[in-house]
């Protein structure tokens, strides 16, 4: 009997670790003009799933990762999408649309990156910038969620979908 036990309890002890390790820490970091531009985010995995529409609903924020909110730093006052962002360290939210993103900096860093019930975590009042950018149908398919800067900005590429955004 003391056997069976510590087996359930090995068995249990593997799946919370395999549980843990799905979606694990990353970050994408480069320089823009003189900025340097780094986005911290878990990266969760495609597994079979349908990620837009499905396990990432258009028309509702999202947290851009899993697990804590994504964040988004840059040492230099920037123009993302023509607008302008202060230098700072900012929360990261998405609106997913089929055809047109809408992207969230937000000011506040909260712990988490959704609330009960499965809304993004944050307060719209403390929206630093908002902007629209189009997807695109990525050049190749992407198991993992992943950002990556260049010196014309950053993307974000999972699944089929890369959605580009423009700093200077």
């Amino acid at each position: 009997m003391k056997k069976k036990g510590f087996v359930m309890m090995v068995m249990a002890l593997i799946g919370s670790t395999t549980l843990f390790a799905q979606s694990p820490a990353a970050t994408a970091s480069g320089k823009v003009g003189g900025a340097s531009i780094s986005i911290a985010y878990s990266s969760p995995s495609v597994r079979g799933r349908k990620i837009w529409g499905e396990l990432v609903p258009y028309g509702k924020a999202w947290r851009a990762g899993a697990n804590a909110a994504t964040t988004f730093t840059t040492d230099k006052d920037i123009t993302v999408e023509g607008k302008s962002l202060k230098a700072g360290k900012y929360s990261f939210f998405a609106v997913p649309g089929e055809k047109e993103w809408e992207l969230i900096f937000n000011s506040e860093i909260p712990g988490w990156g959704i609330k009960k019930g499965g809304d993004a975590n944050f307060d719209p009042a403390k929206n630093a910038l908002t902007v629209k950018v189009k997807s695109a149908k990525s050049a190749s398919m992407n198991e993992a969620l992943k950002y990556v800067v260049t010196e014309k900005g950053f993307a974000l590429q999972w699944e089929n979908l890369e959605v580009p955004v423009s700093i200077k």
